[in-house]
């Protein structure tokens, strides 16, 4: 067991005395800190003695009351101020908070070198010491079990927490949720101050700072090299001392951990998108699609395929570990800038993937695909959708809803409508290589006007009065009949939405 304040109070050669806060007497010293910095606390993983000369100690009562507060939050053990040095007159705001706060202040008598108390600490804790490196062996002994293991949950998580004494929990940094699917739930408490705590913070200092919870509990939080989007959580029953160097070693073997599960679904993916792509391109048969699936633990009679497009290439790369994270089985691959995703769950997906994405990607959902046959057709219904995602808010878009183009149900319907208004247009640009669908679109674009459409293709006007005109002749529809402009402009629209579809 570590030495408590009042075992060095009671060591005649240290010349400690008690000033105040004789309720943190029981208090355990696992180290020693000297700091004369005007925020100290910033320096402390919980469990030090501070000691100091009061160089930059503050002198006025509400200041020294704030530095007892914040030392008490950081988990420190207790205060010794060096006597006859630097530290302004100790108020009595000062002695009320450290008794009301049960945090012992102590003084050293002059010249007693901090060194002497340093050494006693460290005399005392080596049984201490000797606990931890069994601990430490006993928490990398437990990676044995982590190099066999390709599950959905973490397989440290029960062994740290024994060697730690604490709950330990590998926590996703923005959704205040499990890092891993099957991991337990948080409770509504602590998802509630993981969200308060990890929004916005990009330093934990190595779960120096205490967390009380509503309920009692007290959470701690560090970050976890190499894996920004996760933080370990750390959560004890009572207000009690961790041990700052277990928890390092704690952190290191979880990103371990959190490295080889993020290979692995790497492997999963790349072997998915081989697979999703041969299906796009109807390469596979329907027996052996189906059976590949169902291995994957995807049924194809429930699935349905999704088209994403986003300005966030980053965000699209990862979003197949988001979906994991959330037990959303699925298959991805990137075509031509846009992401393709099979998955079962359309609803519980789409969550994900607005959480993920923002609000400016354009999602497109097909119909069911109920057979492996239909999955080509699925992803031209997807591609359509997400183009139409473009005009509808939030951008997401179910083939085979209401399009905002009226008339326009589906790729179908485009097509017919593109085939029946602009079919003789595009056959003879396809004859002559002319500019007249673009000049048409930079047209209407542009109200109509002749110098506007002339100033944003860089022609002359007269130049775009005659490819109006040639497009008025092949088409067979007046820019001046309101009917014949809604029906030209809606079949541009339509033939955009079919561009990848």
């Amino acid at each position: 067991m570590a030495i408590t304040v009042a075992d060095l109070l009671e060591l005649p050669h240290l010349r400690l005395h008690l000033h105040s806060g004789a309720g943190g007497l029981g208090r355990e010293v696992s180290w020693t800190h000297t700091s004369d910095l005007p925020e100290p606390w910033q320096w402390l993983a919980g469990g030090e003695l501070l000691m100091t000369n009061g160089m930059s100690f503050p002198a006025d009562g509400a200041r020294q009351r704030a530095l007892i507060e914040r030392l008490v939050d950081a988990g420190a053990s207790g205060l010794a101020i060096g006597e006859r040095m630097y530290c302004p007159p100790l108020t009595d705001e000062l002695a009320e908070e450290s008794e009301r706060l049960g945090f012992s202040i102590l003084t050293v008598d002059y010249p007693m070198p901090f060194v002497a108390i340093s050494q006693a600490v460290a005399a005392a804790n080596l049984l201490e010491q000797s606990d931890r490196l069994i601990r430490t062996e006993r928490i990398y002994h437990a990676m044995q079990r982590m190099v066999a293991h390709r599950g959905e949950s973490s397989v440290l998580s029960q062994d740290l927490s024994q060697q730690l004494g604490c709950e330990v929990r590998v926590c996703h940094r923005e959704s205040a949720q499990p890092w891993y699917p099957q991991d337990p739930r948080f409770d509504s408490v602590l998802t509630e101050a993981l969200r308060q705590t990890t929004s916005g913070a990009s330093d934990l200092r190595a779960g120096a700072f205490a967390v009380p919870l509503r309920d009692g509990r007290e959470l701690r939080l560090v970050d976890i090299p190499t894996q920004p989007s996760a933080v370990l959580a750390l959560v004890s029953i009572d207000r009690s001392v961790l041990d700052a160097i277990l928890m390092q070693h704690a952190v290191t073997v979880l990103a371990l951990e959190l490295s080889q599960s993020l290979v692995s679904i790497e492997h999963d993916r790349r072997l998915g998108a081989e697979l999703l792509a041969l299906l796009i391109e109807g390469q596979i048969d329907a027996v052996s699609g189906s059976r590949q699936l169902h291995a994957l633990g995807l049924d194809v009679s429930q699935a349905t395929l999704f088209a994403i497009t986003s300005g966030d290439i980053a965000k699209l790369r990862e979003l197949h570990v988001a979906l994991w994270r959330n037990g959303v089985r699925q298959l991805v691959v990137h075509r031509r800038g846009v992401l393709y995703v099979l998955c079962v769950d359309s609803d519980r997906a789409n969550s994900v993937m607005r959480a993920n994405l923002g609000e400016e990607a354009l999602v497109g959902i097909s119909g069911p695909i109920a057979t492996v046959e239909r999955i080509p057709e699925a992803a031209r219904e997807a591609s359509w959708a997400a183009r139409a995602a473009a005009g509808v808010t939030p951008h997401t878009f179910r083939y085979g809803d209401a399009t905002p183009l009226l008339g326009v149900a589906g790729i179908d319907d485009a097509n017919a409508l593109v085939l029946r208004v602009l079919g003789p247009l595009i056959d003879y640009e396809r004859l002559h290589q002319s500019e007249l669908l673009h000049t048409l679109e930079a047209f209407l674009d542009n109200q109509r006007s002749w110098r506007k459409t002339a100033d944003a293709l860089h022609v002359h006007r007269q130049t775009v009065l005659y490819r109006i005109r040639k497009v008025e002749e092949i088409t067979g529809h007046n820019v001046n009949d309101t009917r014949d402009i809604a029906e030209l402009w809606l079949a541009l629209q339509a033939r955009a939405l079919l561009a990848d579809a």
